[in-house]
């Protein structure tokens, strides 16, 4: 039988040589049906970040499940975008959408953690955010959740953003 790891060497697995976190969100068995009977097969989602604010989804399907997942990972790093950050939490309470799904984030004070299911967890843990809490409503389908938890973190603004938008400084729009 074999021993579990703890969490210090799991985290040291997921994180790969070139500084990329890699995590796995679902793996789906799938069946297509055919003439001569069913062919078997497995689909994999995948999220990959850099811990400091690149994170990309990926999907990979094959009849083996390593192999399906060695495409979604693949995928994942070619669709990396950025999302902005402040000190390991998002700036403002933000809304993200993806079919039937949304999913509510809100920052929270350093040490609070990552309040957050399943899916939603590993797509902050890979882009760095250490303290946030958030809510899925609506459907909890793996995909749906991640896609909305993306759309919602590409929506967070930086106060810089905000201000040059309107045309004032930092200090201005913060008061």
């Amino acid at each position: 039988m074999a021993k579990p790891q703890g969490k210090k060497s799991q985290q040291a697995q997921e994180e790969r040589d070139d500084g990329m976190r890699e995590k796995m969100v679902a793996i789906n068995r799938v069946t297509k049906v055919v003439k001569g009977g069913r062919i078997l097969g497995f689909a994999a989602l995948t999220v990959v970040g850099d811990g400091d604010g690149a994170v990309g989804m990926g999907k990979g399907k094959s009849r083996e499940v390593p192999v399906a997942v060695q495409k979604a990972m693949e995928e994942a790093r070619r669709k990396l975008t950025k999302v902005s950050l402040r000190d390991g939490t998002i700036h403002h309470t933000v809304t993200g959408k993806h079919g039937a799904t949304t999913v509510l984030m809100s920052p929270a004070p350093a040490g609070t953690g990552v309040i957050a299911g399943g899916p939603m967890r590993a797509v902050f843990e890979v882009v760095g955010i250490t303290d946030v809490v958030a809510k899925t409503i609506g459907s909890t389908n793996p995909y749906n959740v991640v896609r909305a938890t993306l759309n919602g973190l590409r929506a967070v603004s930086t106060p810089a953003e905000i201000a040059a938008k309107r045309g004032k400084t930092i200090a201005e729009i913060s008061e």
